[in-house]
């Protein structure tokens, strides 16, 4: 996953070859490093910019309860970390607490460089997100503690719609489809009145959950791609329709420049993380001088009646299995993880990694609809093989290729399925 500040709610591998270790898991009475004199926390600039105060408090909830424990803090870019991180945990040298994008987890927890934790040593873990839940799970196990996160929505220009005669956001897919047809038949063939990037298969298995279909199902512990299923092609049949009815700039292209794309005017509507609209109407990106108290987010619905089920992005925090405190370092997530932490990550523009916390924002206006649309997520099937896949491009190949007219939706999936099969049960 591209990662940027992606929790923003505004109005807006390498697998490392690391054995896994024996040993009780972390935060138990007897697990090791209860009595650690030194901690070593690695967090991405996220937390060093914009809420190092939380990290303080974390750090002051453990020294209370160890006096003299030295706690250490690197922090990384994104595009930096795994790097180093892969590198170090060949050595004795590993860091006792990690933060991971949620979509990272996986070929670590495969490869056992992470420890198992123990959920009831975490405060709100029985009210994790679903999707966050999923992407710190493998095998039965719990490799690490959700974070923060990052939904999607829908976001529109109001001035474009008012022009048709459409004033407020629309509460189902029909709504939806209608005003976008007004708008594109106002604004003609060279306007995109939904741009929708082909190759963004975030929004495209969105599409396809909603229709009760899936990217894989696992049975008796192994997995079988399920995108050529009857619901699966129901899903990529209606995204092929969005792409092909509103639509109508680079059809092989993926969602990373979409902000851009918006703020110069060429679309009415995108379906993106909750910050691209906000980002889209930065004067620094918005070409059309119109878009600043003119953009509005909504809670998107789906073509099934219900909201659209959204990729949940985000961060965990994970204890690799060398760590020599691991005990500390469950106590440091808990901490920082915990209600106090929720409260200030929520303040500044965070989705909470809790259930229990995201009611308090649906109540309140400016977060109301991240929050909303939050509540209906899905995330990457936890197979062993799920590295490779994202790594081949699969799904945006697929995308491409129904987008582009290249394939029927069907062949598509078919082919798509047989490349995801190849290697979604090897680790």
């Amino acid at each position: 996953m591209k990662r940027k500040l992606a929790a923003a709610i505004g109005i807006a591998g390498m697998m490392v070859s690391v054995a896994a270790c024996g040993g009780s898991d972390s935060g138990s009475s007897d697990n090791s490093g209860a009595d650690a004199k030194e901690l070593t926390v690695w967090l991405t600039v996220d937390a060093q910019n914009n809420w190092p105060e939380l990290v303080k408090a974390a750090d002051a909830a453990v020294q209370k309860k160890h006096p003299g424990i030295k706690i250490n803090h690197e922090y990384y870019g994104w595009p930096d970390k795994n790097t180093k991180l892969d590198a170090v945990l060949a050595t004795d040298k590993a860091p006792d607490v990690v933060e991971m994008g949620n979509t990272e987890m996986l070929g670590y927890m495969v490869k056992g460089a992470f420890a198992p934790l123990d959920t009831s040593k975490f405060t709100n873990s029985a009210a994790w997100l679903d999707g966050l839940k999923a992407s710190v799970t493998y095998d039965g196990k719990t490799y690490g503690v959700p974070y923060y996160a990052g939904g999607r929505v829908g976001n529109w220009r109001k001035d474009l719609f008012a022009s048709v005669g459409v004033k407020s956001t629309p509460k189902t897919y029909a709504e939806l489809t209608a005003a976008l047809d007004k708008v594109q038949k106002k604004e003609g063939d060279k306007f995109s009145a939904w741009y929708q990037p082909t190759r963004d298969w975030y929004a495209a298995m969105s599409f396809v959950y909603d229709a009760g279909g899936s990217i894989a199902v696992e049975s008796g512990g192994q997995w079988k791609a399920n995108l050529s299923s009857p619901e699966s092609v129901k899903g990529l049949t209606e995204f092929k329709n969005v792409v092909d009815k509103y639509m109508h700039g680079d059809k092989t292209k993926d969602e990373s420049d979409r902000y851009i794309v918006y703020g110069q005017g060429k679309s009415g509507m995108i379906f993106g993380a909750a910050w691209e609209g906000a980002t889209s109407a930065d004067p620094k990106n918005d070409k059309t001088g119109k878009l600043k108290n003119n953009l509005e987010n909504f809670v998107m619905p789906g073509p099934s009646g219900k909201n659209m089920p959204v990729f949940l992005g985000g961060s965990d925090l994970a204890v690799p299995v060398k760590s020599k405190a691991q005990a500390v370092a469950a106590e440091w997530i808990n901490a920082f993880t915990g209600p106090s932490g929720q409260k200030g990550l929520m303040a500044k523009g965070n989705l909470p990694n809790n259930k229990t916390d995201l009611a308090t924002l649906k109540n309140d206006p400016a977060t109301a609809v991240p929050a909303t649309a939050a509540e209906s997520n899905w995330f990457v099937p936890m197979a062993p093989g799920w590295g490779p896949v994202e790594k081949a491009q699969v799904l945006q190949n697929m995308l491409q290729s129904i987008g582009t007219g290249k394939k029927s939706v069907e062949d598509a999936a078919k082919e798509a399925d047989a490349a995801i099969d190849k290697v979604i049960n090897t680790k």
